[in-house]
């Protein structure tokens, strides 16, 4: 699939914020980040059984294919401080690692990226029927949503840049003192469970479980 084509939209204010739900086709597969979030350092599975370990890999690659999703939601819009210089965003928060993040940002985006339910059952199924292959499957899980993340975050840094912008990095609810607690309204600002599917349990864990959610701001490249 062709990136999509953002335009000004990540940008310019254009008075209207709305979410907006993307769908990315296949991405290529990244088979040592794979082995890496499974686990398996990469020097070690060269020195090991590579035949067997690259057969597994394949194996995982082509047992998921048409059984997950590469969906986004997103929202982007101008970003505003408090009098104590905490961000104002669609969600309440007082993060002072937040805050630090996005200091001098004019404009944010908060997104979700998922690859869907289908990615769990088969990591349930595998656990139960072959250990080895549900922990091949949790790396490559953990690829497939890392990379689709990966890709979007690509698009928001190359349309700030074409604009005169620059992108801080990626911040995701968890991270430092962002409490995890965020996601509930997070998740609503994105209407995350009805359009995407994402749900949130009682302790804040996300279903599916390979999904990520995180804010991006967007300053002005001076």
């Amino acid at each position: 699939m062709k990136e999509p084509e953002f335009g000004w939209n990540f940008i310019e204010d254009d008075g209207n914020a709305v979410v907006r739900y993307l769908e990315w086709e296949e991405l290529p597969v990244n088979y040592a980040e794979m082995l890496r979030y499974a686990g398996i350092p990469l020097a070690a599975a060269k020195k090991g059984t590579p035949e067997d370990i690259a057969k597994q890999a394949d194996w995982a690659v082509e047992l998921i294919r048409g059984q997950i999703v590469n969906k986004i939601g997103y929202l982007a819009g101008n970003l505003t401080f408090d009098e104590d210089g905490f961000p104002v965003l669609p969600f309440p928060q007082k993060s002072e690692n937040l805050k630090k993040n996005l200091k001098g940002c004019e404009r944010f985006v908060m997104f979700a990226a998922t690859v869907g339910a289908g990615m769990d059952r088969l990591i349930r199924r595998y656990e139960v029927a072959d250990a080895a292959k549900g922990v091949l499957l949790q790396g490559l899980g953990a690829e497939r949503v890392e990379s689709l993340a990966d890709a979007f975050n690509k698009v928001v840094n190359e349309e700030a840049k074409k604009n005169g912008y620059k992108t801080h990095p990626r911040f995701s609810p968890g991270f430092g003192d962002l409490s995890v607690a965020v996601q509930k309204d997070f998740l609503a600002v994105l209407d995350a469970g009805r359009r995407m599917g994402i749900t949130l349990s009682e302790s804040c864990l996300m279903a599916p479980s390979k999904t990520v959610t995180a804010i991006i701001g967007i300053e002005r490249d001076s």
